[in-house]
């Protein structure tokens, strides 16, 4: 007897039909495009996020570790030895000393420095270029996701004045559902388009950042190269180096 009471009140209890799910079953293919284009794009812009960081990340952790040893060499190609294959920085010595053994051809000495000057110029843009890829999805994410979402709130509304005029009147149970998939179109939109201009803005910046830093190395390079070796920044010495040049022992002259 207990347990046709549980069942009959468990059949009684009412069953929320303004779900997600049943939000997206009652919207049919076009809710479903929708919720699946803006997920495409989220995924997207997250991926692009995370990857241009990571690369970013280790450019600038190559530019630390370049300050340090990179201009103790005692030649560019001695230098660049210590770089790691296909960096940013290596890229840049490379094409300087591409430039520098292919400007001896040049029988004007203006001519000589506008060339080294100029590949190095194509070496940044070329490193500035492939930074910047993958920026533009972000820029169409943020302005046309807004804009997905609301075509999805339009089709919701125009569902609940269909309903509305069905039923011959406003009844909360004949427009709740329609409603309520057009606000979940909305709010998804918005969900993907601020993630993804905060992403931009982000990524733009840590890019000029590393473009200042690419074009002082392209400096220091051309002025070394101009001045065969006598022009070069002056070498920081991190804090590692600093203990151990303390820690070695002095010697001291015999009497």
């Amino acid at each position: 007897m207990v347990f046709e009471l549980l069942a009959a009140a468990g059949n009684a209890a009412p069953q929320n039909k303004f779900g997600f799910a049943e939000a997206l079953e009652q919207g049919g293919f076009i809710a479903y495009a929708t919720v699946i284009i803006l997920g495409i794009m989220s995924f997207g812009s997250f991926f692009i996020l995370f990857t241009k960081w990571f690369e970013q990340q280790k450019i600038l952790r190559q530019h630390r570790e370049l300050r340090s040893g990179f201009w103790r060499a005692n030649s560019l190609k001695e230098g660049a030895a210590k770089l790691e294959k296909n960096s940013a920085w290596r890229q840049v010595v490379d094409d300087g000393v591409a430039a520098e053994e292919a400007h001896g051809k040049m029988a004007d000495a203006l001519e000589a420095h506008d060339w080294l000057h100029g590949s190095l110029a194509r070496s940044e843009a070329s490193i500035n270029a492939r930074l910047a890829s993958g920026l533009p999805f972000l820029a169409t994410v943020g302005a046309t996701s807004p804009f997905i979402g609301l075509f999805g709130t339009v089709v919701g509304i125009y569902r609940a004045l269909i309903a509305i005029g069905i039923a011959g009147s406003a009844s909360i149970d004949k427009v709740a559902g329609p409603v309520g998939e057009a606000l979940i179109m909305t709010a998804l939109g918005l969900l993907v388009a601020v993630p993804a201009v905060l992403a931009y803005n982000y990524l733009q910046a840590r890019n000029k950042r590393i473009a200042e830093l690419l074009s002082g190395f392209s400096t220091d390079v051309l002025a070394y190269i101009n001045s065969r070796g006598a022009v070069r920044p002056a070498v920081v010495t991190t804090p590692a180096s600093a203990q151990k040049a303390a820690a070695a022992p002095v010697a001291t002259p015999k009497p």
